[in-house]
């Protein structure tokens, strides 16, 4: 009887690899469209000058930067999300974390083009590593784009490895499953002769849970490294030491958001409402409701700080942030952000699959607002008056930013067909138990 439902598992997981549709192709077409609009873009700013950017003299980091944050936060919550619920030994992880670590791979892939872009003249990026040269030139560590490069490049490593990590015993049943030579000599390589003997999964486990145990506290020291890149300056609005929290609470919440706005159209695709039922979407809302609260708790403690004491650069930003030029993304931030996720205090939108798809984007809007907010506000109204000055995205970096999700899906999509989505081993170690 176990055997049958283990096979049953199996079939229902793998045979939905290498199938194409035409709804797929949809999605794959649309997702390379916005790709190849953000490398033209990125191309046409190579040949003309960064000044297309829409660049201004007070606001010099603007979008890039902000699709830089936004990403490194989808990034983040990522592997956080597996790595966390599996030392909780969450059993609803299993429905999620496949999506979750393929999501921080790509993302994290995505945000680190981002400061390369941000630098104009992007075949010059080498400058940012620190390797030994003719030149006799050791790059500034005191520039926070090289504190990204470092917390970019380690993270990319372990989240890579803890998602390799992750799907090796479900490549040993994918080359298994799999007769045809081509399939099953791709999954033999990759799963390393993976055999499922006794010492084998004792390896596996330990290595597993070293990794989950490595993997969490570097997700929060490395995302605080990123909320530094604007709390070591002086400027209003971003010298303060509520960032490192407050950043990494957004992280765990944007991720949570992306991770539902991927898996409800999947779900659904590859026919997997028997594996990812209301409950688990229902204990993941949960994830969501709570991180919401923190992130509007810190925007309160935000204002609270700024108007309890007597820096009048501090309150007069503050007020141009929630009254000024950037008055509508501030009141959508909050919208998004604060206001529409009190709705899963009720139980049954919790389990509302559709109405949690709508509010995950709605989330997704608000986090990228945030992050716009944060970066551009501070910019425009430094200490000196004089200084002062507006922004808006120009039509470049808008392409640019649709290009960056083009690059994320288009990822993601060829990932679907290729690699398991859901964790077949774990999902079998919940039917034993």
């Amino acid at each position: 009887m176990m055997k049958e439902k283990f096979e049953k598992i199996e079939r229902d997981i793998l045979t939905i690899l290498w199938k194409v549709d035409r709804f797929y192709i949809l999605c794959l077409t649309v997702s390379l469209f916005m790709l190849l609009l953000g490398a033209f873009s990125c191309a046409y700013q190579i040949a003309r000058g960064i000044g297309v950017s829409g660049k201004t003299n007070p606001v010099g980091w603007k979008v890039y930067i902000t699709n830089f944050v936004f990403w490194v936060g989808i990034a983040h919550s990522g592997t956080l999300i597996s790595a966390v619920l599996f030392l909780l030994r969450a059993k609803f992880r299993s429905r999620f974390n496949r999506s979750a670590e393929a999501m921080t791979v790509f993302a994290i892939l995505v945000a680190g083009l981002f400061p390369m872009i941000h630098l104009g003249r992007v075949w010059k990026f080498f400058w940012l590593l620190p390797y030994p040269n003719q030149r006799h030139l050791w790059v500034n560590f005191k520039s926070p784009l090289i504190w990204d490069v470092f917390a970019v490049s380690t993270y990319l490593t372990v989240s890579l490895i803890f998602f390799y990590v992750g799907m090796i015993p479900d490549l040993a049943i994918a080359a298994r499953y799999y007769k045809d030579k081509i399939r099953n000599f791709f999954y033999k390589i990759l799963s390393l002769g993976f055999r499922g003997t006794e010492r084998e999964w004792n390896n596996y486990n330990q290595l597993y849970l070293y990794l989950a145990a490595f993997a969490t506290p570097l997700v929060v020291s490395v995302h605080s490294v990123v909320s530094w890149d604007f709390a070591m300056s002086i400027l209003p609005g971003w010298h303060t030491t509520i960032f490192a929290p407050y950043f990494v609470a957004g992280a765990i919440f944007s991720g949570s958001a992306m991770v539902i706005t991927l898996t409800v159209p999947l779900r659904k695709i590859l026919k997997l409402e028997n594996y990812i039922r209301k409950e688990h979407f229902d204990d993941l809302s949960k994830i969501l409701l709570f991180t919401s609260l923190i992130v509007t708790y810190s925007y309160i403690v935000e204002f609270y700080l700024a108007f309890y004491g007597e820096n009048p650069f501090e309150k007069e930003l503050f007020r141009f942030r929630a009254m000024g030029d950037t008055k509508i993304y501030f009141w959508i931030m909050i919208l998004c952000n604060s206001i529409f996720p009190l709705t899963l205090f009720v139980s049954r939108l919790r389990r509302n699959i559709p109405y949690l798809f709508v509010l995950s984007i709605f989330v997704n809007i608000g986090m990228w607002y945030e992050r716009f907010v944060i970066v551009t506000s501070s910019l425009s109204r430094d200490y000196n008056p004089y200084a002062w000055g507006g922004y808006a995205p120009s039509l470049i970096e808008i392409g640019l930013t649709l290009g960056s999700f083009g690059l994320f899906f288009t990822l993601y999509l060829i990932f679907i067909k290729i690699f398991p989505f859901l964790s077949i081993t774990e999902i079998k170690e919940e039917e034993i138990n």
